[in-house]
Protein backbone atom coordinates (compact mmCIF):
# COMPACT_ATOMS: atom_id res chain seq x y z
CA UNK A 1 0.00 0.00 0.00
CA UNK A 2 1.55 3.46 -0.82
CA UNK A 3 1.36 6.30 1.59
CA UNK A 4 -1.18 8.92 1.07
CA UNK A 5 0.02 12.05 -1.30
CA UNK A 6 0.98 15.39 0.76
CA UNK A 7 -1.77 18.02 -0.79
CA UNK A 8 -1.55 21.50 0.21
CA UNK A 9 -1.85 25.08 -1.48
CA UNK A 10 1.44 26.48 -2.72
CA UNK A 11 1.75 30.00 -0.11
CA UNK A 12 4.07 32.04 1.81
CA UNK A 13 4.32 29.75 4.78
CA UNK A 14 4.91 26.92 2.07
CA UNK A 15 8.10 27.42 0.42
CA UNK A 16 10.08 24.54 1.67
CA UNK A 17 7.43 22.22 1.07
CA UNK A 18 7.27 23.45 -2.40
CA UNK A 19 11.08 23.67 -2.84
CA UNK A 20 10.69 20.13 -2.01
CA UNK A 21 8.29 18.79 -4.49
CA UNK A 22 9.92 20.69 -6.96
CA UNK A 23 13.09 18.46 -6.32
CA UNK A 24 11.10 15.68 -6.88
CA UNK A 25 12.42 16.32 -10.84
CA UNK A 26 15.83 15.13 -10.90
CA UNK A 27 17.70 17.74 -13.54
CA UNK A 28 21.47 18.05 -14.78
CA UNK A 29 23.83 20.69 -13.15
CA UNK A 30 25.46 23.65 -14.81
CA UNK A 31 27.68 26.60 -14.49
CA UNK A 32 26.70 29.62 -16.27
CA UNK A 33 29.60 32.04 -17.03
CA UNK A 34 29.77 35.68 -18.28
CA UNK A 35 32.39 38.24 -18.69
CA UNK A 36 31.59 41.28 -16.65
CA UNK A 37 33.71 44.72 -15.66
CA UNK A 38 35.13 43.35 -12.63
CA UNK A 39 36.18 40.11 -14.32
CA UNK A 40 34.93 36.78 -15.31
CA UNK A 41 31.83 35.23 -12.91
CA UNK A 42 30.04 32.24 -12.67
CA UNK A 43 26.94 30.29 -11.31
CA UNK A 44 25.67 27.02 -10.37
CA UNK A 45 22.63 26.40 -11.71
CA UNK A 46 19.87 23.15 -12.66
CA UNK A 47 17.22 25.68 -14.28
CA UNK A 48 18.00 24.82 -17.46
CA UNK A 49 16.11 23.73 -21.10
CA UNK A 50 16.73 23.60 -24.38
CA UNK A 51 13.90 25.77 -25.58
CA UNK A 52 14.07 25.95 -29.08
CA UNK A 53 15.88 24.60 -32.56
CA UNK A 54 15.02 26.76 -34.63
CA UNK A 55 16.22 29.55 -34.09
CA UNK A 56 18.63 27.73 -31.41
CA UNK A 57 17.26 28.93 -27.81
CA UNK A 58 17.62 28.02 -24.07
CA UNK A 59 16.54 28.83 -21.05
CA UNK A 60 17.87 29.36 -17.18
CA UNK A 61 16.45 31.53 -14.17
CA UNK A 62 18.56 32.74 -11.92
CA UNK A 63 17.19 34.10 -8.69
CA UNK A 64 16.59 37.93 -8.25
CA UNK A 65 17.45 37.37 -4.50
CA UNK A 66 21.04 36.39 -6.01
CA UNK A 67 23.78 38.59 -6.02
CA UNK A 68 25.06 37.85 -9.00
CA UNK A 69 21.33 38.08 -10.97
CA UNK A 70 22.42 41.75 -12.35
CA UNK A 71 25.30 41.00 -13.70
CA UNK A 72 23.98 37.74 -15.77
CA UNK A 73 20.45 39.78 -16.52
CA UNK A 74 22.36 42.30 -18.01
CA UNK A 75 25.04 40.26 -19.85
CA UNK A 76 25.23 40.44 -23.88
CA UNK A 77 26.65 36.91 -24.12
CA UNK A 78 26.88 33.61 -21.25
CA UNK A 79 27.94 30.49 -21.54
CA UNK A 80 26.25 27.14 -20.25
CA UNK A 81 28.86 24.26 -19.30
CA UNK A 82 26.87 21.20 -18.75
CA UNK A 83 28.86 19.27 -15.78
CA UNK A 84 29.90 15.42 -15.87
CA UNK A 85 30.22 13.18 -12.94
CA UNK A 86 33.40 13.80 -11.82
CA UNK A 87 33.22 18.27 -11.72
CA UNK A 88 31.36 18.04 -8.31
CA UNK A 89 33.56 20.59 -7.04
CA UNK A 90 32.89 22.68 -9.51
CA UNK A 91 29.52 23.03 -9.08
CA UNK A 92 29.59 23.46 -4.98
CA UNK A 93 32.29 26.03 -5.66
CA UNK A 94 30.31 28.06 -7.95
CA UNK A 95 27.02 27.62 -5.87
CA UNK A 96 28.76 30.01 -3.28
CA UNK A 97 30.96 32.21 -5.23
CA UNK A 98 30.77 33.97 -8.48
CA UNK A 99 34.77 34.00 -8.67
CA UNK A 100 37.92 31.60 -7.69
CA UNK A 101 37.95 30.87 -11.47
CA UNK A 102 41.84 30.19 -11.09
CA UNK A 103 40.46 26.92 -9.60
CA UNK A 104 39.85 25.53 -12.77
CA UNK A 105 40.94 25.63 -16.06
CA UNK A 106 39.16 27.69 -18.18
CA UNK A 107 39.83 30.48 -21.28
CA UNK A 108 38.29 32.95 -22.98
CA UNK A 109 34.99 31.40 -25.44
CA UNK A 110 34.28 32.91 -28.78
CA UNK A 111 32.22 35.53 -27.77
CA UNK A 112 33.69 37.04 -24.24
CA UNK A 113 32.56 34.60 -21.94
CA UNK A 114 34.34 32.35 -19.39
CA UNK A 115 34.77 29.15 -20.38
CA UNK A 116 35.31 25.81 -18.29
CA UNK A 117 37.23 23.29 -19.57
CA UNK A 118 36.55 19.73 -19.59
CA UNK A 119 32.58 19.65 -19.51
CA UNK A 120 30.20 17.70 -21.43
CA UNK A 121 28.74 20.56 -23.39
CA UNK A 122 29.43 24.13 -23.79
CA UNK A 123 26.65 26.55 -25.05
CA UNK A 124 27.78 30.04 -25.92
CA UNK A 125 24.78 32.33 -25.75
CA UNK A 126 23.90 35.78 -27.07
CA UNK A 127 21.06 37.15 -24.51
CA UNK A 128 18.15 36.64 -26.28
CA UNK A 129 15.51 38.06 -24.32
CA UNK A 130 14.79 38.95 -20.51
CA UNK A 131 11.54 38.50 -18.75
CA UNK A 132 10.57 38.70 -15.14
CA UNK A 133 9.09 35.44 -13.59
CA UNK A 134 8.32 35.74 -9.90
CA UNK A 135 11.09 35.50 -7.55
CA UNK A 136 13.31 34.80 -10.67
CA UNK A 137 13.99 36.18 -13.81
CA UNK A 138 13.81 33.92 -16.99
CA UNK A 139 16.58 34.18 -19.51
CA UNK A 140 17.02 33.39 -23.41
CA UNK A 141 19.87 32.73 -24.77
CA UNK A 142 20.32 32.16 -28.81
CA UNK A 143 22.90 29.71 -28.98
CA UNK A 144 25.76 30.85 -31.35
CA UNK A 145 28.17 28.15 -30.89
CA UNK A 146 28.24 24.36 -29.37
CA UNK A 147 31.36 22.21 -27.83
CA UNK A 148 30.41 18.98 -27.06
CA UNK A 149 33.18 16.69 -25.57
CA UNK A 150 34.29 13.36 -27.41
CA UNK A 151 34.13 11.65 -24.29
CA UNK A 152 31.14 9.58 -23.38
CA UNK A 153 31.01 10.35 -19.59
CA UNK A 154 27.72 10.64 -17.49
CA UNK A 155 26.63 14.20 -16.27
CA UNK A 156 26.30 15.12 -12.84
CA UNK A 157 22.86 15.32 -11.64
CA UNK A 158 21.19 17.16 -8.70
CA UNK A 159 17.81 15.54 -7.30
CA UNK A 160 15.70 15.86 -4.08
CA UNK A 161 18.82 18.80 -3.03
CA UNK A 162 21.37 16.07 -3.21
CA UNK A 163 24.24 15.73 -6.66
CA UNK A 164 24.56 12.36 -8.07
CA UNK A 165 24.49 9.95 -11.34
CA UNK A 166 22.15 8.23 -12.93
CA UNK A 167 22.17 4.12 -13.35
CA UNK A 168 20.45 2.84 -15.91
CA UNK A 169 18.67 -0.18 -14.69
CA UNK A 170 16.78 -1.38 -17.60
Amino acid sequence: MTAEPRNFTPSADRHAELRRAFGCFGTGVTVITTQTADGPLGMTANSFSSVSLSPPLVLWSPALSSGRHDAFADAESFCIHVLGETQLAMARHFAKHGDGFDMFPWDTGPFGAPRLQGCLAEFHCRTHAVHPAGDHSLILGEVQHVAQSAEDQPGLLFDRGRFGRFTADL
